[in-house]
């Protein structure tokens, strides 16, 4: 018995001595020396240099996304940012193309709730060529019709196509419809089959004239970079740039929801069931963040987490299943989102549903804290260690307004966490089993039975061009 105490303990002591190194390794993270500076025109620019790779990195901004679309017009942002690359400046969109692709460089841009994100990387030796391909993206994007029909069409498609081979990759769409409704957050931000036929070439225009504005946008540029030239380079590419025609619309927060209900998405024939349980959760801001990690990477965050141990690893009831916080300026959702056979669908709802009670009515163990935070504190530093990883996470502190300490701070007080804090988040943020939204994509008329006992059911069909049933 001593020696098996004494195991024991070294064991526990092995494990501090590791935490304590990895927390070490966290707390020695921090945000690079930069110059951060503004054009008269209202662009914010921020520089990182970093002389390790001869590569720079960018990431930015423009204010808007999602928020922005018209009403009724989900997608108008998605498009655009569909099209920055599509022909910009003089070049057309196979020029623009060959421009990025014949020096080995990237550019990618995408839509979210909140704004239009753009980044790519060059090597440093092609640094005037990136900075003019990504002035003429923001403010010269050509938005030709011809490109504008071809990529609408083939938006269109993917969605259609994603209907047909894994709902998987838009059963969040619907789960956030259903759980937003009309908050900004409800809406598609790729659009839907019925809005995005209904987007006009010219209602792609009107929203770049509207939201593309200096004074909406910031940028950001890591790497093995001169200050001085980028600064002069920079200033004389962007100088121009005129301010945004519409004001920065506001973001009201969205009421959690107080009961269960249930939409399910008709797949006739279906073998599968995707289910997707939600309700608001937190935002970026959010004073728990450290603590609310630890729980989530131990409730659904990783492979071994409870939620995958107990729908996967020990009930074989699916190949996956995971949980999420999604954190904007107002709060987002969390979400638990797995899949099983048809005939399984109750258990696997069910079981779903007790981890969370589980979650909510019992204390972790603290050899559960120290294994994530093992595990968080380990991943933590690999997030933040190249040009690219710096460029987009000062656009993130930039978007958001945080301060440095959301970076430096946060290994830190991850090390601090202790099982009183885990208790608070996981009372304050993981909803009840009884408040949630739950959609299941699925064959309505082998799961309806068994999707009342969870709540009022509402019904729509897959093959509806949008993604929330007719009121």
């Amino acid at each position: 018995m001593k020696r098996l105490l004494c195991l024991a303990g070294a064991l526990v002591a092995c494990l501090s001595l590791s935490v304590s190194a990895l927390g070490a390794d966290a707390a020695g993270v921090k945000v690079p020396a930069h110059q951060r500076f503004a054009l008269p025109n209202g662009l914010t620019i921020i520089l990182v240099p970093q002389r390790d790779v001869p590569l720079i990195a960018f990431s930015g901004f423009v204010r808007g996304g999602t928020l922005a679309d018209p009403a009724g017009k989900p997608g108008v942002a998605s498009l655009v940012a569909g099209l920055l690359d599509r022909g910009a400046g003089a070049r057309d969109a196979y020029q623009f193309a060959d421009a990025v692709e014949g020096v080995g460089g990237s550019f990618a841009a995408a839509a979210g709730a909140e704004s239009i994100s753009v980044s790519g990387q060059f090597l440093a030796r092609d640094r005037q060529l990136m900075i003019e391909l990504l002035a003429d993206a923001l403010i010269r994007p050509r938005l030709d019709a011809t490109e504008f029909d071809a990529y609408r069409d083939r938006e269109i498609e993917f969605i259609k196509s994603a209907k047909d081979s894994d709902p998987s990759q838009i059963v969040g769409i619907y789960g956030r419809a259903a759980l937003f409704g009309s908050h900004p957050y409800g809406r598609p931000q790729g659009g839907s089959e019925t809005s995005l036929a209904a987007i006009t070439l010219q209602d792609v225009q009107a929203f770049h004239a509207a939201n593309f504005g200096a004074d909406n946008a910031a940028l950001v540029f890591a790497g093995d970079l001169d200050a001085k030239w980028m600064k002069t380079a920079l200033t004389q590419a962007f100088a121009k740039w005129g301010r945004a025609a519409a004001p920065v619309r506001d973001l009201q927060p969205a009421p959690r929801i107080t009961e269960r209900r249930v939409l399910i998405v008709d797949s006739p024939g279906s073998v599968q069931t995707y289910f997707w349980l939600g309700n608001v959760g937190v935002d970026r801001r959010y004073s728990g963040r450290p603590a609310l990690d630890l729980v989530n990477t131990l409730y659904g965050g990783r492979f071994t987490s409870i939620l995958n141990t107990e729908l996967r690893i020990k009930s074989g009831l699916s190949y996956g299943a995971s949980s999420r916080f999604t954190r904007g300026s107002v709060p987002g959702e969390f979400a638990i989102r797995s899949f099983t056979q048809t005939d399984n669908t109750g258990k696997a709802l069910d079981l779903a549903l007790e981890t969370l009670e589980n979650l909510k009515r019992g204390a972790l163990e603290p050899a559960m804290l120290e294994s994530s935070r093992a595990y968080v504190l380990g991943q933590y530093p690999l997030q933040l260690e190249t040009a690219a990883h710096w460029a987009a996470t000062l656009a993130d502190l930039e978007f958001y307004k945080l301060g440095k300490d959301y970076i430096e701070g946060y290994g830190p007080a991850l090390a601090k966490v202790d099982l009183a804090e885990t208790a608070a988040v996981t009372a304050d943020a993981f909803p009840r089993p009884t408040a949630l939204v739950i959609v299941l994509i699925g064959d309505a008329a082998k799961i309806r039975e068994t999707a009342k006992k969870y709540g009022p059911v509402t019904e729509m069909k897959l093959s509806d061009p949008v993604f929330a049933p007719a009121k």
